[in-house]
C-alpha cells in the first residue's frame, strides 16, 4: 500500500510512519520545511509540501492509496485546522479514489454517564489549557461531516490523553463516546493509535465516519 503522511515529524505522524514502515508499506513523509528532513524515517521518501495546499495536495497524493492527516497546528494558528481539512478534501477530489485518513481530537466525543455532554465541555477531558486546540479539532470534523465531497474519509479520535508511551497492541474502540477505564481516565499512547490508524488503513471502515481509540 502506498501512503502519504502529512505532519510526518510530529509526534503521532513520525510514529504513523514507523508503524507504516513495519508492516512494509510504502510511506511517503511530508513536512513543510526540508530543514526537517533529518527528522524523518529514513525509510520513508522525504518530500515538502503544506496540506493548506490543494494543488500540493494533488501532486503527493498522485498514485497514493491513503493520505493521513497528522498535522497540528501551532498555538495562535488553531484557525488553520478546518482549512487545512477543506484544503485537503479539493486537493484529493482531483485523485481517483485516495482515501484520506485524519488524525483528529476528542473533544467532539461524548462523556460516559453524562447524557451527551461533550469532552470539550467537560474540565476532567478538556482543561482549559486545552480548549483552544480542541475547539480547532471540533471545527475540523465539522468541516469533513459538512463537506459536499466525494472523497472517502475517516476521522479518527484519540482518547483525552494522547502523548508518546508505549506500543502494546492492546486498546479499545468505539464510535462517538470518549472511551475512559474505571477509574474514569481516558488516555491512547501515540504508538498503539498508530496501530489503530494502520489497521484502518488496511481494512477501511464505511467511508466518511468516526471512530475513537481508547484503554
Amino acid at each position: 500500500m502506498r501512503i502519504t503522511v502529512f505532519g510526518a515529524a510530529g509526534n503521532a505522524g513520525s510514529r504513523v510512519v514507523t508503524e507504516a514502515l513495519a508492516r512494509g508499506h510504502e510511506v511517503t513523509a511530508v513536512v513543510r520545511d526540508p530543514a526537517r528532513f533529518s527528522e524523518l524515517h529514513p525509510g520513508a521518501a522525504h518530500r515538502a509540501g503544506d496540506a493548506g495546499s490543494p494543488d500540493r495536495v494533488a501532486e503527493l497524493s498522485a498514485g497514493q492509496d491513503v493520505v493521513v492527516n497528522a498535522t497540528r497546528p501551532a498555538p495562535g494558528h488553531e484557525h488553520e485546522h478546518p482549512a487545512i481539512t477543506e484544503a485537503l478534501l479539493t486537493g484529493l477530489a482531483r485523485a481517483d479514489g485516495v482515501r484520506l485518513i485524519v488524525i483528529g481530537g476528542a473533544g467532539s466525543l461524548t462523556v460516559p454517564g453524562t447524557q451527551g455532554v461533550l469532552a470539550i465541555d467537560d474540565p476532567r477531558y478538556v482543561p482549559p489549557a486545552w480548549r483552544h486546540i480542541a475547539e480547532a479539532s471540533n471545527a475540523q470534523y465539522d468541516a469533513l461531516r459538512t463537506a459536499d465531497t466525494k472523497v472517502p474519509w475517516t476521522y479518527i479520535s484519540p482518547s483525552a490523553l494522547f502523548e508518546p508511551g508505549t506500543r502494546t497492541g492492546e486498546f479499545r474502540l468505539a464510535e462517538d463516546e470518549l472511551l475512559v477505564d474505571a477509574e474514569g481516565n481516558s488516555s491512547i499512547s501515540m504508538e498503539d493509535f498508530a496501530i489503530a490508524l494502520l489497521n484502518e488503513a488496511e481494512h477501511p471502515s464505511p467511508h466518511r465516519t468516526r471512530f475513537t481509540v481508547g484503554y
